[in-house]
This record gives C-alpha cells, sequence and structure tokens, in this order.
C-alpha cells in the first residue's frame, strides 16, 4: 500500500483555460511552494483546453515531497452570466443601475453547468442561487 503523503499547502486560482504561463499569477502563487511552475501550467493547459474562452477555478494540493495535483471547478456564476448576456462587466450600483436581462431558462442554463459545485441537491435551488448572482450584479431576470 502507498504511504499517504503529507499535504503542505492548497493554492486556489482562477486562470484563463488553457492559457496558464510561469507569470503572475501563476508563477507568484506556486514559487513559493517550490513546484514545478512549467509542469502545473503544462498540465491545467492541456486538462483545460476544451474550455477555452472561459475562466476556470483551480484547487491545488501541494506535498511535502513538491509534488502537487489539481481540482478544476466549473467558471464563476458571474463570468457565466456576463458571457451569457454579452456585457463586459456587472453593474456598480446594482440597485440603480441595470446592465442587462436575463432570462429564467439561460439562469437554468448555467445552474446545470455549475450544479456539481454548488452547496444544493435541488436545481431550482440551484437556479436560484444564480439569480442572485445576477441581481447583485446589476442583472434584470426576466421571465422566459
Amino acid at each position: 500500500m502507498a504511504k499517504k503523503k503529507k499535504l503542505v499547502g492548497i493554492v486556489k486560482l482562477q486562470l484563463e483555460a488553457g492559457k496558464a504561463t510561469p507569470a503572475p499569477p501563476v508563477g507568484t502563487a506556486l514559487g513559493p511552494k517550490g513546484i514545478n511552475i512549467m509542469d502545473f501550467c503544462k498540465r491545467f493547459n492541456a486538462a483545460t483546453q476544451s474550455m477555452e474562452g472561459n475562466v476556470v477555478p483551480v484547487i491545488i494540493n501541494v506535498y511535502e515531497d513538491k509534488s502537487f495535483d489539481f481540482v478544476l471547478k466549473s467558471s464563476p456564476a458571474s463570468f457565466l452570466i456576463k458571457k451569457a448576456i454579452k456585457i463586459e462587466k456587472g453593474s456598480s450600483e446594482p440597485n440603480k443601475k441595470k446592465v442587462g436581462t436575463i432570462k429564467r431558462s439561460q439562469l437554468l442554463e448555467i445552474a446545470k453547468l455549475k450544479f456539481k459545485d454548488l452547496n444544493t441537491t435541488d436545481l431550482d435551488a440551484a437556479a436560484r442561487i444564480i439569480e442572485g448572482t445576477a441581481k447583485n450584479m446589476g442583472v434584470t431576470v426576466i421571465e422566459g
């Protein structure tokens, strides 16, 4: 039986799929942990090739022997909402300035994508979580 490796650190990053480079933020986050930055970049880029154009959160587990593994998460809800309604950014004053509208059916699609990363087992609840994010961004939710 293989001996369990000792975890010495966890690094969380949000990187564009397929475009990790040793430059900041990757280098500055992983350099002090002593892991091979180029190795991480190659493995991350290979794993995210199919998600090109999306922002992908990644959790990197760093072990005592300087080895590592990582877990990819689904893109942030705010990123998916901006992509769905084609806006550059959310509102600086979401209660006063609205930046766009999103259909409830689009919220449901985003909820399906994010479902495994959300804190619920109910798709309707997941859609309400995404709806809350949309409202906080100044996006109006409409039926449809």
